[in-house]
């Protein structure tokens, strides 16, 4: 396999173990606390997923250590905080406004994700 069909394999393989998280945070918060609000309940569970997306877009999918950690969170975490205000966006208007159930609302947002993180990690974050 050539390099970019490899790291994309692992960028996929991070995206299913990331979104596994952000999807079981999000349920234990809308099944487990009751959260009222899908979008709110999102919220919180994208940042567990991001967290787990960071550290395995660093050390597994795009291998850049010799940046440093920090500035690369800072980079990381403004790309998925646009990102996830844009999925907790998706997710109230689906779930919230338009009364839909929330794990295909979440599924729309995931692929948007998906997309944009792609994107952005590979030509912003993990560039240098």
């Amino acid at each position: 396999m050539k390099p970019p069909a490899e790291e994309f394999i692992r960028y996929v393989i991070n995206g299913i173990v990331a979104t596994s998280v952000h999807y079981c945070v999000l349920t234990f918060n809308l099944v487990t606390l009751a959260l009222p609000s899908a979008g709110l309940a999102n919220l919180i569970a994208s940042m567990f997923g991001i967290a787990t997306s960071f550290l395995g877009s660093r050390f597994f999918v795009f291998r850049k250590h010799d940046m440093p950690m920090t500035a690369q969170a800072l980079k990381f975490g403004a790309l998925y905080a646009t990102i996830a205000v844009l999925h907790g966006g998706i997710l109230l208007l689906w779930t919230d406004t338009l009364e839909q159930d929330y794990r295909i609302g979440f599924l729309i947002a995931t692929f948007v994700q998906f997309l944009l993180s792609y994107v952005g990690n590979k030509f912003l974050v993990f560039s240098a």
